[in-house]
Order: structure tokens, then C-alpha cells, then sequence
């Protein structure tokens, strides 16, 4: 790309609406298209064959970024992910208010780990990559607390891992975090803006 033309605007490989907003928050031309994985089935593999959490958010991530590039190939594709590690156990995103709940007993009273890994791939290459921990602690919470929490958190029990979102309702459910926010939120945001300016974007 000569260096006085205008890059073109990446593609974000994640529909995840935290995502979305802190790149349409920092003032970033993006669009979005859905990757094409199926991502429990990816999980469950790297599980199995019992994947460091950091090497699975960024194995995830790199899938999602890869299965958009090779559609867009002459954009920066943005792929990012998230996992919950607590006590030696990985969490994904509980697939009914069941599970959400029993995903909240299990994490009561412990502190866990968000792993965020973010990448920005090129055809079939990945240009950057990044990772980030935070540590956060949940407070003790009663079988009522889980109650009153669930009846009015919504979508958000399967729509992020850990069934809460520290933006909104889950912000309730802690005594303690430790890490960066937007890491937290489900992609390290600074170092990704770092790299996204050397290859031409922003202010």
C-alpha cells in the first residue's frame, strides 16, 4: 500500500456488541461480518486436547479473523475472544438461564481470570497478535442473590462468558477486579488501536 493512500476499513470478525462499541467509540471506520466457525465445536477440540486458556483465546480469535479474511482478503480483518478460567476449569458462554446459574454458583465467592486475545489477520496471515489477563473477584452469593440477579439480567446469562457483563447488571455480582477494563469487556483495546495506527488508521 503506498503510503499516502487510504488504507482500506478493517473488517471486525465478532458480533459481540462490547466489541462493537469500543471500536465505534474510539472513532474507527469498521464494518462486521459474522465468521463462518463453528466456535463450540473449536473449543470443545482445543479443550480436549488441553489447550493452555491464552493459547485458546488466541486459537479462537485467529479463527474468527481467518474464516472473514479469506473472504475480504485485501482487508485487515480484526479477530478477538475471550475465555474464563477459574480453578483449573474454562468456561464458554452458558447455552441456557440453567447453566448461567449454575456457571454463577460455581464462580461465587472465588476470583477467575477473563483471557482476551485479540489479532488482525491479512489473507491467510497474521500480522499482530495480543493477550491480556484480568482478575476478577465474585462476592459470596446467596441462592436469593443468583435469584434477584438472573430475573433481571436478560440476555446477558448466555450472551457473555461467565453469564454476566461488568457494563451493565454484573457489575453487582463483585467484590474486587484487577486489569484493564476493555479487557475485561472481551478485547484489549489500546494495544490493538496501537497497531491498527502503525498501519494507517485513526486521528
Amino acid at each position: 500500500m503506498d503510503e499516502n493512500s487510504t488504507p482500506l476499513s478493517p473488517i471486525l470478525a465478532s458480533q459481540s456488541r462490547a466489541r462493537y462499541h469500543m471500536l465505534r467509540s474510539a472513532g474507527l471506520d469498521f464494518s462486521v461480518q459474522a465468521p463462518l466457525i463453528d466456535e463450540a465445536t473449536l473449543q470443545q477440540k482445543l479443550h480436549e486436547a488441553m489447550t493452555p486458556p491464552e493459547s485458546m483465546a488466541a486459537a479462537l480469535a485467529a479463527a474468527k479473523a481467518l474464516s472473514v479474511a479469506a473472504r475480504h482478503p485485501a482487508h485487515y480483518v480484526i479477530g478477538a475472544d475471550q475465555v474464563l478460567y477459574c480453578n483449573g476449569r474454562i468456561f464458554s458462554k452458558a447455552p441456557d438461564a440453567a447453566t448461567a446459574r449454575e456457571h454463577l454458583q460455581y464462580l461465587s465467592g472465588k476470583q477467575h481470570q477473563l483471557i482476551s486475545a485479540v489479532c488482525i489477520m491479512q489473507r491467510d496471515k497474521m500480522v499482530w497478535h495480543h493477550a491480556d489477563r484480568a482478575k476478577l473477584t465474585m462476592r459470596d452469593l446467596s441462592a436469593k442473590d443468583i435469584d434477584r440477579y438472573c430475573a433481571v439480567a436478560g440476555d446477558a446469562l448466555t450472551r457473555s462468558v461467565g453469564a454476566y457483563e461488568l457494563e451493565g447488571m454484573g457489575a453487582w455480582l463483585f467484590d474486587k477486579i484487577e486489569g484493564d477494563h476493555y479487557t475485561i469487556l472481551g478485547m484489549p483495546l489500546f494495544p490493538l488501536l496501537g497497531a491498527l495506527r502503525e498501519r494507517g488508521y485513526g486521528p
